[in-house]
């Protein structure tokens, strides 16, 4: 977190109606009787209202996360290396490039600079726009430059304002969808108040700036409420059509600014897999949505200039073994009840089995290696095995890639989110149980529907995918808790449309045996006002108290360094250090890196556990030795990672390079007995003793609370 201190200031400073579906007032014949005119322009107006309340939450929000950013760090009044330093670790390796193509000469001579970048890797030349998601931060320096806002906006403000703009088109999109899915724009407003209300679990975009979940999760709620309005009934061919190009932009766009992309729509994927098997989703929508998925990641691959990583994604491999296996399984949707489930089987097993084979057979011609630390994570962390592996036990020691912690649902249920939440989802996991049964019993023919219209539980096909989309994420959330941004931002619009839907308080009153037409109007229209209602006065003071607070951004130990950096070394010197710090070095002072925390790619990974073992057991010998093979001139020490106190034995840096190195770990505990002891000590601690083995190769340049600096010798 960004170190901050207090700011010492002077003194002075509506009746909902429905958005009918498309469901709504079909005939048997499949024709839409015609309202009366003042029906229709009741509509209209109810569309209205709503489009112009979304919107307005919309840039509420945005106007909203901008003020908390510039109240905790006054950041209009902090000097630009400040500024700068404020986006850490990564954040600040991504907004380098932005950066860079403002400063460079023309935008041909930038573009020219990320394809042949000898910066950011030293004695390497990478390209940057195939190696990292970065195309936003080109299209927002080439619109910089041709705009004439150069006199009134500062760059740093054009990309965090785009950024905080973003925001408002995610929330106006979570509206739009559960607004879709409940049929009222109440819901939608329901939705919103809940994501600001829990903004603590729905985003971090005011401390994150330039985090990629934050360019792609506004795309990627644009794509589910487009999916949501695709898979509506009874839709007009070219609306159809327009809603699939709507669908497209939002996945290639989604696709395009985020490295994760892969994973988050293989589990999407996944979701419309087991709906189009329990027969709840039109297959010829299913058919285009897995299309759509496979040819805008292999947009993004072109792109990227035939990003191997991409080609081996499992997410093309699913799609097009699904697509195969329904071609091999002609007949999958007929038959009794065995006869189905022992089908469906085969075409799990078949979509299995031909997803791995495709996959290992791309990844062995492509020798594709960038990805597999992802899966040396997952099989340490879901226990299959113990493992030294350096790489798998960096992230396994991340509090963001642990499990989700418990007082996660405390915070939701303050709001009452989280209690809404089990509660539909509770009465639609029952709906869908029932529903599938009865698709896979073959008992779903139209002379029966129409028989036990009054009696049958139905799901609609959106209502489904939001109920699978919403399991599977949540799934992924209590597993891994940097990914709970995209589950709890849909639980809101999950929570909201079941407390604004007619067919899940017309589920429950059937239950009850308590339904009537009118019963189940008043309470969809009365509990989500009441909800909103107990949450405004909640939490309106304490928004207003946040909004309040100033604080202001201090952390001088790293801009003394960056600055003596910039006034003391050549343009041309090479640092080595932590990924996080040198991510730092690269925005504020433009020197050439050993490595950064980009980590997908595997010469990357092997090159940042070599330089790590300055905070390891080795001798200055071997260390100088190491560095130099990068071209290192000077290497920076941190003490919070030499002497860290931030994880427990065996998460600590140092004790992940002591197991790796084979090593036993400092301090009290237990080691694996075929662990020894090093012959030598561990490097950071040792250097500061000015020894005379470690003054021949290292010579200490600068120093303060925080950092030590030490220049190489240049031994022949």
């Amino acid at each position: 977190m960004t170190p901050i201190r207090q700011r010492r200031v002077g003194k002075g400073t509506e009746a909902a109606e429905d958005h009918p579906s498309e469901e709504t007032n079909v005939k048997p014949d499949g024709k839409v009787p015609s309202d009366p005119t003042g029906g229709k322009l009741w509509n209209i107006l109810s569309i209205i209202v709503g489009g112009i309340v979304a919107i307005s939450l919309g840039l509420l929000t945005s106007v909203y996360v901008a003020t908390l950013h510039e109240n905790d760090l006054w950041f209009s009044n902090i000097k630009e290396v400040e500024r700068e330093i404020s986006f850490r670790t990564e954040c600040g390796l991504y907004y380098s490039y932005y950066k860079q193509m403002i400063q460079a000469a023309s935008i041909q001579q930038g573009l020219h600079g990320l394809v042949y970048d000898n910066k950011t890797e030293s004695v390497r030349t990478i390209n940057i726009l195939e190696r990292m998601n970065v195309y936003q931060e080109v299209f927002l320096s080439i619109l910089y430059r041709i705009l004439p806002i150069q006199q009134y906006l500062e760059p740093v403000y054009f990309y965090i304002y785009t950024l905080f703009g973003l925001q408002a088109v995610y929330v106006i999109a979570l509206y739009v969808t559960s607004w879709l899915l409940s049929g009222t724009w109440l819901s939608g407003l329901l939705a919103a108040c809940w994501y600001i209300t829990n903004r603590v679990d729905t985003t971090r975009v005011e401390f994150t700036i330039p985090l990629r979940e934050n360019w792609a999760l506004p795309f990627f709620a644009v794509q589910i409420a487009a999916i949501t309005y695709l898979l509506r009934a009874h839709l007009q061919p070219v609306r159809e059509r327009l809603t699939l190009m709507a669908v497209f932009i939002a996945t290639f766009l989604f696709s395009l600014t985020w490295q994760f992309n892969q994973f988050m729509m293989l589990i999407q994927a996944l979701a419309l897999f087991i709906l189009d098997c329990l027969d709840m989703l039109p297959t010829a929508k299913v058919t285009w949505l897995y299309i759509i998925q496979i040819s805008g990641l292999l947009l993004v691959c072109v792109l990227q200039f035939f990003n191997s990583m991409i080609l081996g994604s499992l997410l093309i491999s699913f799609n097009v073994s699904a697509l195969v296996a329904r071609t091999i399984q002609k007949n999958l949707k007929k038959g009794g009840l065995l006869n189905r489930l022992g089908k469906l089987i085969l075409h799990v097993l078949l979509v299995l089995c031909l997803t791995l084979l495709i996959n290992k057979f791309i990844k062995k011609i492509l020798n594709l290696e960038s990805d597999e630390h992802i899966f040396k994570f997952l099989k340490a962390k879901f226990g299959f095995g113990a493992t030294r592996d350096f790489d798998a036990n960096l992230y396994l020691c991340e509090e963001a890639f642990g499990l989700l912690p418990l007082n996660t649902f405390s915070r939701l249920s303050s709001t009452l989110l989280f209690y809404v939440y089990g509660f539909v989802l509770f009465l639609l996991t029952g709906a869908a149980v029932i529903v599938a049964f009865r698709n896979l019993s073959g008992s779903n023919q139209v002379q029966l529907k129409e028989k036990m219209e009054e009696y049958t539980v139905t799901l609609k096909p959106d209502a489904a995918y939001s109920l699978v989309h919403t399991v599977l994420f949540g799934c992924l959330a209590l597993s891994t808790m940097r990914m709970k941004y995209l589950w709890t931002s849909h639980m809101c619009v999950f929570a909201s449309f079941g407390l604004c839907s007619t067919e899940v308080w017309k589920l429950l009153l059937k239950c009850l045996h308590l339904y009537t037409s009118q019963r189940t109007q008043v309470i969809k229209y009365s509990i989500p006002i009441i909800t909103l209602l107990y949450i405004s006065y909640k939490f309106w003071p304490g928004i207003m108290d946040e909004l309040s607070e100033l604080r202001e951004f201090y952390d001088p130990d790293t801009v003394e360094l960056m600055n003596w950096i910039k006034s003391n070394t050549p343009n041309t010197a090479v640092f080595a250090g932590s990924m996080q710090l040198l991510a730092g070095v690269k925005l504020c002072t433009g020197r050439t890196l050993t490595n950064h925390p980009h980590y997908e790619d595997k010469n990357l990974r092997e090159r940042t556990k070599q330089i790590y073992q300055i905070y390891a057991k080795r001798s200055p010998g071997e260390v100088h030795g190491i560095l130099r093979s990068f071209g290192t001139d000077y290497v920076i020490l941190e003490d919070s990672i030499c002497y860290e106190r931030r994880h427990s034995r065996g998460c600590r840096l140092r004790d992940l390079l002591d197991v790796a190195n084979g090593h036993i770990m400092d301090g009290l505990g237990e080691n694996e007995p075929d662990l020894k002891p090093s012959l030598y000590p561990r490097f950071c601690e040792e250097i500061k003793k000015n020894l005379p083995s470690y003054t021949m190769h290292f010579t200490r340049v600068f120093q303060n609370k925080t950092f030590h600096v030490y220049k190489l010798a240049k031994h022949k």
